[in-house]
């Protein structure tokens, strides 16, 4: 685990620098067998067009195995192993846009640190909850989740309004199990205790950061 761990965190901080990738594969599946796989809702949303070219993701998601996903920003890098079988639409939709590049060179809008909730918010390219995809989709939950830190999970306005916006939780979430879980952060939390020392330019602890959080590159290692 280590030795993978080294790998990637190597691999995506070389990839970082480059002004190219090439999109990670699907898992191979055994010879004459494939791996199990759900049928995605994802639908346009014309009123909020895409804040990026990007495109809407295939119909169907793999729904077994795990993706680990490399983000650099420029309070350093981390790493989220995301769960096909928790989530298989939403991780589907977040590697699609990671294949896409939507998620490289944008900006954390909301930093929180609160008695009730201390997440990172992310994906929105133009400010807090606006700037996604041009489609949403379902969300993807059993009324059971939690939010340890840790936790990644999407962000949304309301059922059924997935996008690109997602979360981190930095130290814990006491929210309702309204929001789907893509994964966890498997290296790189000292990245977010940086950027909580940093500051949050609100004084209930719930707004932009003090020093801005960039996203530079994100990369996704089926």
């Amino acid at each position: 685990m280590l030795r993978r761990l080294s790998f990637l965190v190597a691999a995506g901080l070389a990839a970082a620098t480059l002004t190219s990738t090439t999109a990670g594969a699907a898992p191979a599946a055994p010879a004459g067998t494939r791996p199990p796989t759900v049928q995605c809702e994802f639908t346009p949303t014309p009123e909020n067009p895409a804040a990026k070219p990007v495109t809407i993701p295939p119909a169907t998601a793999v729904a077994k195995g795990t993706v680990d996903v490399f983000f650099a920003t420029n309070y350093g890098s981390f790493v989220v192993r995301m769960d096909r079988a928790n989530a298989p639409c939403g991780v589907s939709s977040f590697v699609h846009l990671t294949n896409s590049r939507f998620y490289d060179k944008t900006q954390c809008f909301r930093l929180t640190n609160s008695a009730r909730l201390g997440v990172l918010q992310c994906g929105d390219i133009y400010r807090q909850e606006e700037g996604g995809p041009g489609y949403k989709f379902p969300d993807e939950v059993t009324g059971k989740e939690t939010y340890p830190r840790g936790t990644v999970a999407m962000g949304n306005q309301g059922p059924g309004t997935n996008g690109s916006e997602f979360f981190v939780v930095h130290s814990f979430a006491n929210i309702p199990p309204n929001y789907t879980v893509l994964g966890r952060v498997i290296h790189g939390m000292a990245t977010f205790d940086r950027m909580v020392k940093a500051g949050i330019a609100d004084p209930d602890l719930d707004g932009p950061p003090v020093r801005p959080i960039r996203i530079l590159k994100v990369l996704a290692f089926d």
